[in-house]
């Protein structure tokens, strides 16, 4: 598998860099929000019990320690509060700067806040105001053993990016 994200480890496979979970259901058991962001779907978990909304998504609510969540959607579109473009100490795999923004989902919505990275905008070219947009990803397949077989499990991620005017 090649990682062209990583020049350095060109077709080699390096867990311990990998940056991404590993999304299959017999390893990850919040991977129906990694279903649900394939088909485009930006969702979180919702407490049947005592109707709690947790982001990110949870296998147990916060609040009562229940285990029956529901998937709910959220907004796949919102207002940037703050922007923050971090250029030192950026992981081995990204080139900086990583901008992140506090993004504000709307009044309607069950989760009003959310942290996301920011990406498809250059440096300095965001401000508070400014629409915003759920945008998956690909990222690169996870080598996984099962039932002594190795098969690739596909993966893929989101951020935010601005939206095209």
């Amino acid at each position: 598998m090649a990682t062209a994200w990583i020049p350095f480890l060109e077709g080699r496979y390096s867990p311990t860099l990998d940056m991404w979970p590993i999304e299959a259901k017999e390893f990850n058991r919040i991977y129906k929000f990694y279903e649900n962001l394939r088909e485009g779907k930006f969702t979180t978990t919702k407490c049947q019990k005592c109707g709690r909304v947790a982001y990110p998504p949870r296998v147990i609510c916060p609040e009562c320690y229940s285990d029956e969540l529901e998937w709910i959607e959220l907004p796949k579109k919102g207002k940037v509060i703050v922007v923050v473009e971090k250029w030192g100490g950026v992981p081995i795999c990204y080139e900086p700067p990583l901008i992140d923004a506090w993004i504000d989902l709307g009044k309607d919505s069950p989760v009003r806040h959310i942290l996301s990275r920011m990406i498809n905008c250059p440096p300095e070219s965001l401000k508070e105001g400014d629409e915003v947009q759920l945008a998956v990803f690909d990222v690169p397949a996870h080598p996984i053993e099962l039932k002594k077989e190795t098969i690739k499990a596909e993966r893929v991620f989101f951020a935010f990016e601005p939206v095209k005017k």
